[in-house]
């Protein structure tokens, strides 16, 4: 293990809460600190995991602020916005068309009916016939009609 100082911790602690693998950490913290740190021991900087539920409260205090902030920072990146992403597809679908390269603008075209279509949202939504709520039914089959459907198919082949 490692000794690391009070800087490289929160190094640490602050790429963990931005998402970062113990990997990526490892690697920058070589890069940054100049020291090798096993990706076992950036794991107990992460307080979500099993490795990291005995670390002190002023680095969990950190990690929890840092994440927080880390989400609402990322609605001010433009990509983040649909609204910038159709635009800038629209550039593209332009740019494509007068190069005249119908495959791209194809291409484009099926990325933004994505886009709007909700393809990229971890939204689901699950209705039954006209938009109502779905019917939860429970089915008891007794035994032989199992096996009478089973031979029936065994028969077909």
């Amino acid at each position: 293990m490692a000794t690391l100082s009070e800087a490289a911790k929160r190094f640490i602690v602050q790429a963990l809460a931005c998402y970062d693998t113990p990997t990526q950490v490892a690697e920058a913290v070589k890069e940054e600190f100049g020291i090798d740190v096993p990706r076992n021991q950036v794991g107990q900087y992460d307080p979500t995991k099993v490795s990291g539920k005995d670390l002190a409260k002023k680095w969990c205090d950190l990690f929890w602020d840092t994440r927080k902030k880390f989400r609402d920072e990322v609605s001010e990146i433009p990509i983040a916005d649909q609204a910038f992403r159709l635009r800038q597809l629209h550039r593209m679908l332009n740019d494509a068309m007068k190069r005249k390269n119908v495959v791209l603008a194809s291409q484009l075209l099926e990325q933004a009916a994505k886009e709007t279509g909700g393809m990229f949202t971890n939204k689901r939504e699950l209705s039954g016939p006209g938009g109502k709520p779905m019917e939860h039914r429970t089915v008891v089959v007794d035994e032989k009609s199992v096996a009478a459907a089973v031979s029936a198919l065994e028969d077909e082949y």
